[in-house]
């Protein structure tokens, strides 16, 4: 468990200011750059991660490092990822006394995370378990997830950092699911950990946002032969999200919605409802129904 300090929302928003004036920095709008000062915050992301001497993190977005020194205090590898040269450089500079931590400059979503631990050693074979700790720039949100919980080498725990209505939509439940929330549940068991305001940034962003706990599952949610056939079958239902799932299916498949409706009805799915209302389990039926008469 992490004790919260209680000076940290008191010391964060000047820090960060003098850590922006120091090394004549300025957020890049373009990137998304709002940087958390409300320690509560910081150390609710900390308490979910569940950092332990062993792990391995990689950290998206580590911005002026407030939460990566934190982290390098806990655990025994660091891997901060960083876009912005600017920040790369300052992070150096300020890391520099931290061995365990590693400041790799480039696009997480052009590496594999296997190459990220792996880094230039060569090393190709399964990666070492780790987890990962982001503030995800919002236009990013759903690619970064994709491209971890798809991995050939997935974390055993994610704890984002994104936008409040994005965040909610994952850990809904059906009746509310969304496409995004059947790709991430299918992997990982979602749960909100906190709900930050605008305030909570500098500068403030014009929403709110929620930090998310991802808890990825050993297996999938559903046994399916094929991840990608499945996932597919989703995309299908959710061509069309506001029309019944016979005409939303007949339209993504080219097949007749009459044919549809007795695939589905075969399956135990009621033709006229909404892709948001099937369960993973349901989900599994209709890739069952019309998944691998498509292979």
């Amino acid at each position: 468990m992490v004790v919260v300090r209680a000076d940290m929302n008191s010391e964060m928003l000047p820090q960060v200011r003098a850590l922006l004036q120091q090394f004549s920095l300025r957020p890049r709008k373009r990137l998304g750059q709002h940087f958390l000062v409300d320690g509560d915050v910081l150390e609710r992301i900390l308490s979910a991660a569940e950092p332990e001497p062993e792990d391995i993190i990689i950290e998206i977005g580590p911005g002026l490092g407030i939460l990566t020194r934190r982290l390098a205090e806990a655990v025994s590898r660091v891997i901060a990822v960083e876009l912005d040269s600017r920040l790369v450089s300052m992070l150096r500079k300020e890391l520099a006394a931290w061995p365990n931590v590693e400041i790799v400059h480039g696009d997480v979503l052009k590496t594999a995370p296997q190459q990220l631990i792996a880094g230039g050693s060569g090393f190709s074979g399964c990666a070492p378990s780790y987890k990962v700790v982001a503030n995800l720039p919002y236009y990013i949100t759903s690619p970064v997830l994709r491209h971890f919980l798809r991995a050939s080498s997935r974390p055993s725990l994610m704890v984002v950092m994104v936008q409040k209505e994005v965040g909610e939509a994952i850990a809904a439940v059906p009746g509310k699911l969304s496409i995004l929330a059947v790709g991430v549940q299918f992997y990982a068991r979602p749960s909100i950990v906190a709900h930050v305001p605008a305030d909570g940034f500098y500068p403030a962003p014009k929403i709110d946002s929620l930090v998310l706990r991802l808890d990825v599952r050993h297996k999938v949610a559903v046994e399916v032969e094929d991840e990608d056939a499945f996932l597919d079958m989703v995309s299908c239902g959710f061509k069309s999200p506001r029309k019944q799932l016979r005409n939303s299916l007949s339209r993504a498949l080219g097949i007749p919605a009459v044919q549809v409706a007795a695939s589905l009805e075969k399956a135990g799915i009621e033709a006229r409802r909404r892709a948001e209302t099937l369960s993973m389990e349901e989900w599994r039926a209709v890739y069952w129904a019309f998944g691998r008469s498509r292979e």
